[in-house]
């Protein structure tokens, strides 16, 4: 079934059928969710197959590859945006000749830099205020239990999210993404997985169409897994573009902002996966696991997505330079880190209750419909007071956070404490 969502948009691709762009943008979208899919369950099985640390790293970077999909087609156009109009001699201000590949109006050709972190700005805070909240929430009504609590092996993720998270804020400080982004977020990156790599290693856990695929014979399974990742990555080359500007083009046909369907619409179909795995965790009575899986999700998306941007940029605009942001980019930025920090600090006592997870979706969600600058601020003051609040009052989640911080700091070889 994951595969044969995906046909529609190949067949769209290939000229083979034509329709409107709004169904065409759809049907796109729906082979992004099933082609992340397809890379999130071949990853698991492909645990049983290669080394621990190698299955980390590879992890790790297929779970965020449907994200590039979107975000890095807007940053390699934003960087050829630019190289066009430096080249002409003129400021990326002016009018650079031919339509606007993102949209907007002539005299705006900056458009593509204006989307090139929506789409990571959305997988994060929906990440957050979405998937660490449903699964807290889910376990309730299934078990009773008004909270899920991690193991303390989680402390060391918590710890590299908490640097990332801090780093963040230099973005909008700078009003830029640079390759001192791509140093520091890789480094926090590289350190993760590191120190995941020199874990103990654990028997992976596997469940729905993985552990059908693990059951197949070994030189069967390993023909299957390979074919799921070269269909997979194949599908997501071809939609990738063809699905940004679908989003671009319908939200200027139907008057919506596009910035918010780049924001939100894309990240609904590529994090899809991750989130129903997790529910199917929580489903097997596995909390832990769906949480601390969201966790995981949620430091690889803010250290190698956004540090890879810059590389994007910087490669199509045929030079080593910043890529500035614009006004609403800092914003968004800058919300995103400050509701990263009130997550952090919620969770500093490796803890979520079903309290703490209705505040986070519905903070999450009252965001909608205010689109004021003063609105977004507000809500990034909102979560940074209360971070503040949370570990001043409680001294379970403040010595927590004290320990959260030493584990970020921590040399990646050291091991991790049990539990």
């Amino acid at each position: 079934m994951a595969a044969a969502v995906c046909l529609p948009a190949i067949l769209i691709r290939a000229g083979v059928i034509s329709i409107s762009v709004e169904i065409e943008t759809l049907l796109y979208g729906v082979a992004v969710m099933g082609s992340a899919f397809l890379l999130s369950w071949g990853a698991e099985v492909a645990q049983l197959d290669i080394s621990q640390s190698l299955a980390i790293a590879f992890l790790a970077f297929v779970a965020v590859l449907p994200e590039y999909a979107v975000a890095l087609v807007f940053a390699w156009k934003a960087g050829v945006q630019d190289r066009i109009a430096a080249a002409a001699g003129q400021t990326v201000r002016v009018i650079v000749p031919g339509p606007a590949p993102c949209g907007g109006s002539p005299g705006h050709p900056t458009a593509c830099r204006d989307l090139a972190l929506a789409n990571m700005t959305g997988a994060n805070r929906l990440l957050i205020g979405v998937g660490w909240a449903v699964v807290v929430l889910i376990w309730w009504r299934k078990s009773g239990e008004k909270q899920v609590t991690l193991g303390e092996r989680r402390r060391t993720e918590l710890g590299y999210l908490l640097l990332a998270t801090l780093w963040a804020f230099t973005i909008p400080i700078r009003g830029n993404v640079s390759m001192i982004d791509l140093v520091v977020l890789g480094t926090i990156f590289v350190a993760y997985v590191w120190h995941a790599a020199n874990d103990e290693a654990e028997e992976p856990v596997l469940i729905g169409p993985p552990l059908a695929i693990a059951a197949l014979a070994k030189q069967r399974r390993r023909i299957v897994t390979f074919v799921m990742f070269l269909f997979a990555a194949g599908v997501i080359l071809l939609a990738a573009e063809p699905f940004a500007d679908g989003l671009v083009s319908t939200g200027e046909r139907l008057g919506v902002d596009k910035f918010l369907l780049v924001q939100w619409l894309a990240p609904l179909a590529s994090e899809a996966p991750e989130m129903i795995i997790a529910i199917l965790f929580v489903m097997r009575l596995k909390p832990q696991a769906g949480l601390g899986t969201l966790v995981s999700s949620k430091v690889n998306q803010w250290t190698l997505l956004v540090a890879t941007i810059p590389v994007v940029y910087s490669i199509a605009h045929h030079s080593v330079t910043p890529m500035t942001l614009g006004g609403r980019q800092v914003e968004e930025v800058f919300l995103t880190a400050a509701q990263s920090v009130f997550a952090i600090a919620v969770l500093a006592n490796l803890s979520l209750s079903r309290g703490e997870a209705v505040l986070l979706l519905v903070t999450f969600l009252a965001q909608f419909g205010f689109e004021q600058t003063s609105v977004r601020y507000g809500f990034s003051v909102f979560f940074i007071a209360a971070a503040l609040t949370i570990v001043i009052t409680r001294k379970e989640n403040r010595s927590g956070l004290g320990a959260t911080v030493r584990a970020g700091l921590a040399p990646p070889w050291k091991p991790r404490p049990p539990g």
